[in-house]
């Protein structure tokens, strides 16, 4: 039991643990299963029954294994490459956006530390603008995957959504500037500790959603115009460019593109959670002065699971919802409405802090 316990303790066996546990067993996980779960509440807003053929002998589970048999089928299918198509960047598009989905986790606490063991794999001092960062990589795929599939339908998404991204990442940006001005800080954990403050004694916690109600609205919009979903979904545009910056796509490349999607998914719910809805602090639980500390880790653990997977719920019930909006009305939205809110929040709440803090 020492030994094992003086392996744990190594910074580097923790860091690999982390990554298993965060990424391996947490982010990729959940977005595989939001993809069948898109299915099946789509279905149940269309008032239909859903993917429930996939079985082994009389086994359904209700639709779960459909997710075996698309990975199956995904692995089997043919992968092509168009005539003309440059064979380098067409291969290595789909994962851009993968890669910054599940880069954004490795900032994301998902409970509280216990001892010198922190359940984030890294805590940086510059986080919001890792954050930025990140988030602005994911563009390449689309652009690298529009630009080199020799396809004008492709081009025009890949245009489309590098357009959409620059616009949208500039209020997004001021979106968090609240946040950075609220907190005092642009390291996440500190953002974290922030909200596990408390207004009028212990009544009403400091969240980022009662600090920057607007900059939380700003941002969540402008984190769904980046995962370009649905009513934002012009780059892939089924109606007029067919599918947009991956029409070329086939077989592991296209699920790499379906799958980067949905890991984006999660990203948003986790990033809206972490810096607007308190990250893992439960609460009013530190009036539980004798909870052991295995409870309440496994209750931070929880209370950021169920507000991660409700956000991930509202993605999805917005895009059965709301309609598309086409491109002209996209760029309009962001430059002429959201742009100006966003400054007008970032001053308001200078302002405020100046007068009242």
């Amino acid at each position: 039991m020492e030994i094992i316990i003086e392996i744990l303790s190594i910074p580097l066996v923790q860091s690999i643990l982390k990554i298993v546990f965060i990424i391996l067993l947490f982010a990729m996980p959940l977005g595989t299963v939001l993809t069948l779960m898109e299915r099946k509440w789509s279905a149940m807003i269309q008032d239909r029954v859903g993917p429930n053929r996939a079985n082994i002998g009389n086994y359904t589970g209700h639709g779960l294994l459909h997710l075996a048999a698309d990975g199956l089928k995904s692995i089997f299918k043919e992968d092509t490459i168009p005539k003309g198509a440059n064979g380098f960047l067409y291969l290595i598009a789909p994962f851009f956006g993968m890669i910054a989905g599940v880069a954004t986790f490795a900032i994301i606490p998902i409970a509280g530390p216990i001892g010198d063991f922190t359940f984030q794999v890294t805590d940086i001092e510059p986080g919001l603008l890792f954050i930025f960062a990140i988030t602005s990589l994911s563009v390449y795929g689309a652009v690298l995957a529009g630009t080199s599939s020799n396809s004008k339908f492709a081009l025009l998404g890949g245009t489309r959504a590098s357009a959409q991204m620059i616009s949208y990442e500039v209020f997004m940006g001021l979106a968090l500037m609240g946040i950075f001005m609220v907190y005092g800080s642009t390291r996440v954990s500190e953002i974290v500790d922030g909200q596990n403050e408390y207004w009028f004694g212990n009544l009403i916690p400091m969240w980022g959603v009662f600090t920057q109600p607007l900059g939380f609205i700003l941002f969540f919009t402008a984190l769904i115009a980046e995962t370009k979903r649905a009513p934002f979904d012009a780059p892939e545009g089924e109606s007029e460019i067919v599918a947009g910056y991956f029409l070329e796509y086939s077989g592991m490349r296209w699920s790499a593109f379906m799958l980067s999607e949905y890991i984006a998914v999660a990203a948003v719910a986790v990033l809206t959670t972490t810096l607007f809805f308190g990250g893992y602090h439960v609460p009013w639980l530190h009036l539980w002065e004798s909870a052991p500390q295995w409870l309440v880790t496994l209750l931070q653990v929880m209370k950021f699971s169920i507000v991660t997977i409700f956000f991930c719920w509202m993605q999805i019930q917005l895009r059965w919802t709301l309609p598309k909006f086409r491109f002209d009305q996209t760029m309009a939205l962001g430059w002429k409405k959201l742009l100006p809110l966003s400054l007008a929040n970032t001053a308001l709440t200078a302002v405020v802090i100046l007068a009242f803090m």
